[in-house]
């Protein structure tokens, strides 16, 4: 954590991803799907939205992720990749094969909510964007509703700057849903300022310094 900030209180602690937390990740991360709500039961498998933004990270580079750890189970987790361009790469070659029967491609262009979400399984290549290249890195943060506001936002996003910065990776990106102000603010707390992305709709692109 950075000189003068609070460590969050309560037993808690942020810890690294172990391969037996993968389950309890994807549960996180299908209750909080939802613009920050319970995804359950929305799409024809509540494993859609952890395949889309857990389960690459986790498996392709578990060595970048995080976990809240209420010393009972998985309440949280930060997930990312210090170099999205290889990323990228490491999920076409390694991860959509795995779920491409499972997930068959959408027609373009997709016809439902559900066709939509698949489709960015299928196409990688859309977090490759020329504006985002000094950011080289990105991350996904959820954590469920018990135990947001305690600091522990932060607490996994300074972690994972440290961890990718390390890695060589000197800014990190992340988007955001626009209509999301109470995200928008704490990011702004966190000093992530707007990467301008011409023609980007439904989403608010958001970068800082690893350090």
């Amino acid at each position: 954590m950075r000189p003068g900030m609070p460590e969050p209180a309560g037993e808690a602690a942020v810890r690294p991803y172990r391969p037996a937390d993968r389950a309890a990740v994807y549960d996180v991360c299908v209750r909080t799907a939802d613009a920050g709500g319970d995804a359950r039961g929305r799409w024809s498998t509540d494993d859609l939205m952890p395949d889309l933004f857990a389960g690459p990270y986790v498996d392709l580079e578990p060595e970048r992720a995080f976990v809240l750890d209420d010393g009972g189970q998985v309440v949280g987790y930060v997930l990312g990749t210090a170099d999205t361009a290889g990323f990228v790469a490491a999920w076409r070659e390694r991860w959509l094969p795995r779920l491409a029967d499972r997930y068959p491609a959408p027609p373009d262009p997709p016809r439902t909510p559900e066709e939509a979400m698949t489709a960015l399984l299928h196409r990688p290549e859309r977090m490759l964007l020329p504006e985002l290249a000094g950011h080289p890195a990105h991350l996904h943060v959820d954590l469920l509703p018990a135990v947001q506001g305690a600091g522990w936002g932060r607490a996994l996003i300074e972690t994972f700057c440290a961890a990718v910065a390390a890695a060589g990776a000197p800014g990190v990106n992340l988007g955001v849903d626009p209509a999301n102000n109470r995200a928008l603010g704490f990011y702004a707390r966190l000093g992530f300022t707007e990467i301008a992305v011409p023609g980007a709709t439904g989403v608010v692109y958001l970068g800082r310094p690893t350090t």
